[in-house]
C-alpha cells in the first residue's frame, strides 16, 4: 500500500500542478495553502506524502528532524505550518512578518517563468502583522519540527528607526519561535538592503543580541537569531558582513534571499518585471555567496543554504558548499512534495558517507 501511494503521489501532484498553473500565481498560491490546510485537518497528508525522512541533527542548539526546511515567503500568515510538516519538512520558516499589517505592492506582483523554473516576485512583504501571525502560530499542536519566524520592518518605517520594528517583532515572536530570522535583504522594499551595510548591520545586530540576552534571562529560554543575506553582494561586502556576524556572535545565517539580477531569464518577458528572482537561475549565484561566507566564517556560524534547489543533487551541493541545513521554495512549487523527501534522503546519505570517511 505504501509503495502504491508513493507512486500515486507524484501523479496527483502533476494533475494538481497542471490545474494550478492555469490560474494566476497568487490565486494558485492561496488555493494551494487552503487545500493543504483542509487535507491536513482530514489527516490525509501523511498518507499522500509518506513517512518523513528521519535524519536528526543539532544546529544552533536546536534538534531538527531532518535537514530540509521550507523557506519564508510560502506561509506568510503562519497558518499552514502543520500541513507543511506533514509533507516532510524538518523545519518551517513563516513570514516575513512586520509589526503592523501591510498589503504589499499592487497586483500583479508574482510571475512564473516556467521554461526557466523561476519566479519573479514583487510582493512587498504583504502580511497580517506580527500579532496575528503569532496568534496563528499559537494554535499549532501537531507540528514536531523546528519553527522559524522571519521578521522585518514595515515599509513606511525609515531605516534609522528600523531597529524599533525588528525589536518589537523579536519580542512578539519570542514565545512561539524556535529561531527568528532577520530579513534585511528583501529587494522588494525600498532601501531595505541599506541595512546590510556593515555599520548598519552591526548596529542592528548589536541591538537584537542585547534584547536576546534580556529575553533569555527573563523567560529562561534562548531563541537563536539568524540573518538572511542577499546574493547581490560583492566579495568585499561579504567579508565585511562576515566580520560583523562573528563580532556580534550571530547564531545562524541564511544564504540567500532573491536576486535583482535577471541572468538566466533575459530572453523571457518576466525579465522586465521588477522584484526578486528565485528558482533555478539563482542557484549558481546563491552557491557562490554561500561558499564565500562559509570560507570567511570557517564553521563558527552555521549556514542554511537556499536558492535554486530543484533536484536532490542541488540540495546535497549546498551541504557540500558549507551549509548545515537547506530550504526549499521555488523548487518545491515546480517539483512538488517529492522534492522534500528526495532531498532529505540524499542529504542523509551524503552526510552518513562523509562521516564514515
Amino acid at each position: 500500500m505504501g509503495a502504491a501511494l508513493r507512486t500515486v503521489n507524484p501523479i496527483l501532484y502533476h494533475i494538481a500542478k497542471k490545474f494550478l498553473f492555469t490560474l494566476s500565481p497568487e490565486t494558485a498560491h492561496e488555493l494551494t495553502l487552503s487545500g493543504l490546510r483542509l487535507t491536513e485537518k482530514m489527516r490525509l497528508l501523511p498518507l499522500l506524502a509518506g513517512k518523513p525522512v528521519e535524519d536528526p541533527v543539532e544546529v544552533m542548539g536546536l534538534r531538527f528532524p531532518n535537514r530540509v526546511g521550507l523557506a519564508a515567503g510560502m506561509d506568510k500568515q503562519g497558518n499552514t505550518v502543520e500541513a507543511f510538516g506533514a509533507l516532510g519538512f524538518g523545519f518551517v520558516e513563516v513570514g516575513t512578518l512586520t509589526p503592523r499589517p501591510q498589503p504589499g505592492n499592487p497586483k500583479p506582483r508574482l510571475f512564473r517563468c516556467i521554461p526557466a523554473q523561476a519566479i519573479v516576485n514583487h510582493m512587498g512583504i504583504n502580511n497580517p502583522g506580527i500579532d496575528q501571525g503569532v496568534e496563528n502560530l499559537s494554535s499549532i499542536t501537531r507540528f514536531r519540527g523546528v519553527l522559524g519566524v522571519n521578521i522585518s520592518k514595515n515599509k513606511v518605517t525609515p531605516n534609522d528607526e528600523a531597529r524599533i520594528d525588528y525589536l518589537a517583532c523579536l519580542r512578539a515572536a519570542w514565545p512561539v519561535a524556535d529561531y527568528v530570522t532577520i530579513n534585511f535583504s528583501c529587494p522588494n522594499v525600498p532601501n531595505l538592503c541599506e541595512l546590510a551595510k556593515a555599520a548598519s548591520a552591526a548596529d542592528l545586530l548589536a541591538a537584537l543580541k542585547s534584547e536576546q540576552a534580556n529575553l533569555t534571562r527573563d523567560t529562561g529560554r534562548c531563541v537563536p537569531i539568524v540573518m538572511k543575506v542577499s546574493p547581490d553582494m560583492s566579495e568585499a561586502q561579504i567579508r565585511e558582513l562576515a566580520h560583523v556576524f562573528q563580532d556580534c556572535q550571530l547564531d545562524g545565517l541564511i544564504c540567500t534571499n532573491t536576486t535583482t539580477s535577471r541572468a538566466g531569464i533575459e530572453q523571457y518577458p518576466q525579465a522586465q518585471e521588477s522584484g526578486g528572482l528565485s528558482g533555478a537561475p539563482l542557484y549558481n549565484r546563491a552557491n557562490e555567496t554561500l561558499e564565500a561566507f562559509a570560507s570567511e566564517l570557517r564553521g563558527q556560524i552555521p549556514i542554511i543554504g537556499v536558492g535554486g534547489i530543484t533536484t536532490p543533487e542541488d540540495a546535497v551541493a549546498k551541504i557540500r558548499a558549507g551549509a548545515s541545513l537547506v530550504q526549499l521554495y521555488t523548487g518545491f512549487i515546480y517539483k512538488g512534495p517529492e522534492l522534500v523527501r528526495a532531498s532529505a534522503k540524499a542529504i542523509k546519505a551524503f552526510c552518513a558517507d562523509r562521516e564514515t570517511r
